[in-house]
């Protein structure tokens, strides 16, 4: 051990123990009283003292530690830091936030089929036929999905990519759907990952923001954004071999939106009023005569959020449009509009839906599916319309919700009715919800669903299914 230091040390303790008597005050005293009893030899004592006779001569005292952090944090490059981000789950690397966000579910589905007859076909249905129950465990209406966005600020503008994957649970049995298609129940298959979001966005708050890339459509958006059905089953569709989701209301009171190639403008919120209008991908029908289309499809949406006392409103009106160009000549447009909305007050949420259409289509395939017959003289297209109304109540941590809706289609010409004669004039259901919060991220579900399709000639099938499951959000 340093001899010296060991004397300081002495010195420190002394010098506390005896500075608080009067008699030993001063520190030469001290210094003195130690050489005398032989503590400090006379080098030692010599040494002593004249540092205490010049202070300035002494080594100086090394810096607070608080002094030395602030000094250190000082010099690092925060461009260069990463933080927590300040809301959900992510980081900031630098400039840049990073935020991740994904849901898993998965529900026991038991279809109870209508009994297979000369009488229950009907083209377009979305009743299950079948000798047999079956049993399935599988995703509902959403597939599971991990969101990863960055975002950042650069030259005043907001910019930002996101990048969106929905992998299913069961297998998929590959076909023209993709990811999409049916299910294959077997050992040894594969799930199917829906890569349906790649997008960049750019804005600014006076401005607007710009949206380029693949993402959720403008027209019958809300519809799916606002049914109860989104987060459990609704109707299970093929239950035998279930693909990557469930039906829900799709085709049961509304067209699905889709997940479509787009430039899109979105306006600044001005007092609850905003508005979207897009160029998009133009789609061709896949159960109508081949297309070989020249023009984007357009599509645009109005949406107003707003508060009345306790009531909270979201209003909406959406539509769409597409030439289609036929191989071999001729052409029709496809169009349709919707309009919708959703009361709060309390602890219930009603909403109402209606849409009205033609050659749009109105069956589960999608947009224009349906929209025009197969074949035939001309281009003649069939019109459509739908609706849903429902209502969900929540007390603590308990909800109770339901719905019904149907979707119409009707003929496009004489020559239709008599090539398709057990075409689905009507496609309705009943939906009755139950949910639980079982904690912020994880919801258990139960759900009864009733559906029906019913064909212009009178063929009519009626299912039942019940679903039990849960969906976690992050």
């Amino acid at each position: 051990m340093n001899i010296r230091k060991a004397l300081c040390a002495s010195v420190a303790l002394a010098t506390m123990a005896i500075a608080t008597t009067p008699a030993y005050a001063g520190t030469a005293e001290l210094l003195k009283r130690l050489h005398e009893k032989g503590i400090l030899s006379d080098e030692e004592y010599a040494e002593l003292l004249a540092e205490e006779a010049n202070p300035a001569a002494a080594p100086a005292p090394a810096a607070p530690a608080a002094d030395t952090m602030t000094r250190a944090t000082e010099s690092v490059d925060s461009s260069r830091m990463v933080r927590m981000a300040p809301t959900g789950i992510g980081l900031e690397v630098g400039p840049a936030t990073i935020t991740f966000a994904g849901s898993v579910n998965g529900f026991y589905v038991h279809d109870n089929p209508a009994t297979p007859t000369a009488n229950t076909a009907v083209t377009g249905g979305i009743a299950s036929v079948g000798a047999n129950n079956s049993s399935a465990v599988r995703n509902g209406l959403l597939p599971g999905f991990l969101k990863v966005s960055v975002a950042a600020k650069q030259s005043g503008w907001d910019v930002g990519a996101t990048f969106g994957m929905y992998p299913g649970i069961n297998s998929t049995a590959w076909g023209v759907l993709g990811a999409n298609n049916g299910g294959q129940p077997t050992a040894l298959a594969t799930a199917g990952i829906d890569f349906r979001q790649t997008f960049m966005t750019f804005g600014r708050p006076e401005v607007g923001t710009f949206k380029i890339g693949r993402d959720i459509g403008l027209f019958g958006s809300e519809a799916i954004l606002n049914d109860i059905t989104l987060l459990s089953s609704g109707t299970p569709g093929n239950n035998v071999a279930p693909g990557n989701t469930t039906l829900g209301r799709i085709g049961v009171g509304y067209i699905y939106t889709d997940f479509q190639p787009q430039i899109t403008y979105t306006t600044p919120s001005i007092k609850g009023l905003q508005a979207s209008v897009g160029v998009f991908q133009p789609l061709s029908s896949l159960t109508g005569p081949a297309e070989s289309n020249s023009a984007p499809g357009f599509q645009g949406k109005v949406t107003y959020d707003g508060k009345f006392g306790d009531v909270a409103a979201r209003l909406w009106v959406s539509g769409i449009t597409q030439k289609h160009d036929i191989v071999g000549g001729g052409s029709y447009t496809g169009s349709g509009v919707d309009f919708g909305g959703k009361v709060t007050v309390g602890p219930v949420t009603a909403t109402g839906y209606y849409y009205t259409a033609s050659g749009l289509g109105t069956t589960v395939l999608g947009l224009f599916d349906t929209g025009v017959p197969q074949s035939g003289p001309g281009v003649a297209k069939r019109d459509s319309n739908g609706f849903y109304a429902q209502a969900l109540a929540t007390f603590g941590k308990i909800s109770v919700g339901g719905s019904y809706g149907e979707s119409h289609l009707d003929y496009a010409s004489n020559a239709d009715r008599l090539a398709n004669p057990n075409l689905l004039d009507v496609n309705s259901s009943y939906v009755g919800q139950v949910r639980y919060g079982l904690t912020s991220w994880v919801t258990l579900i139960g759900e009864y669903i009733h559906s029906k399709a019913v064909a212009h000639s009178g063929n009519e099938a009626q299912s039942d299914a019940v679903a039990l499951g849960g969906i976690l959000f992050f």
